[in-house]
């Protein structure tokens, strides 16, 4: 294998070619860094937060494959993965999420110890979910912990405490986690019923498409009970407004369970969480600017 070969196998291995996961893990962390600090982030934070996200969901998705590497060629969906294909070494990999995960360390380490102990909690939460799949019945859930824990680490930098509004917000991201991966799940489901894996798609079996909207509307009456809370404004009700329209058209792919129209659901959730994002800083830009 030529080194371009082997750099483009490490990019798929991190998902690099398919951003869409950095983007569920870096919206719910943007909500927490816009609401902690007021529509005002400390933009050194903010950035470091940024190539965090990027670097540990990396780290995240080789974790993911090391941990599947015996499903994985089962799959229809992952049987060209790079480990699945025998492209990369399992050992090769353990090196790469632990150098990924060092590197992220290392840029955190100037943030307050607060935020340093959540970030082992984070890293100790990203490294164990995969294997979550075996034995929990939603390990969505799981992931939707492992993939919000930006927002207590954002209030921890910005002010050096996590209140109940941090957790809150949490919960939230929990349901929509839950949402949008059992539609991702219900891509897999074939698979992973034949090979043993568990998933919200199965437990919820033909009651999925209701569990999948109903945990939607868990997380939007969360994310409404977080704008007041916050004092947050018109605009923000906007942005969430504009999520429920666009989770009523998640509901015309799903409903007939098509594996294809699934996957687009799940992709769809990316502005779902730019909405909720759009409203929280536009709330904070239009009440600095406007409001005396």
């Amino acid at each position: 294998m030529t080194l371009t070969e082997r750099l483009n196998a490490y990019e798929r291995l991190m998902r690099l070619d398919k951003p869409i996961g950095i983007l569920l893990l870096l919206w719910p962390t943007l909500w927490g860094l816009w609401i902690s600090s007021e529509g005002s982030p400390n933009w050194a934070i903010l950035w470091v937060f940024v190539i965090g996200t990027v670097l540990m969901r990396s780290a995240g998705c080789v974790i993911n494959d090391y941990a599947d590497r015996e499903f994985d060629p089962h799959v229809e969906r992952t049987r060209l993965r790079p480990l699945a294909a025998g492209m990369v070494q399992p050992r090769e990999a353990l090196a790469l999420a632990a150098a990924l995960a060092l590197v992220a360390f290392v840029m955190i380490l100037w943030l307050n110890a607060l935020t340093i102990q959540l970030a082992l909690v984070a890293a100790l939460l990203a490294a164990s979910y995969p294997f979550t799949k075996r034995f929990l019945p939603i390990p969505q859930a799981y992931l939707g912990i492992a993939f919000g824990f930006g927002i207590p680490m954002a209030f921890a930098a910005q002010t050096g405490a996590v209140p109940a509004l941090a957790w809150v917000m949490l919960a939230g991201n929990m349901f929509w986690s839950i949402a949008y991966d059992t539609e991702y799940a219900m891509v897999d489901r074939p698979d992973d019923l034949r090979i043993g894996i568990k998933s919200a798609a199965i437990l919820f079996g033909r009651h999925d498409v209701p569990a999948v909207m109903l945990s939607h509307g868990v997380f939007l009456s969360i994310m409404v009970a977080v704008g007041l809370w916050a004092r947050l404004g018109f605009v923000y009700f906007a942005g969430l407004t504009a999520a429920l329209g666009l989770i009523l058209y998640q509901f015309t792919l799903i409903r007939g369970r098509d594996r294809g129209l699934c996957f687009k659901a799940f992709l769809h959730n990316n502005w779902v969480g730019a909405a909720v994002f759009a409203g929280i800083a536009l709330d904070y830009l239009v009440y600095i600017r406007w409001v005396p």
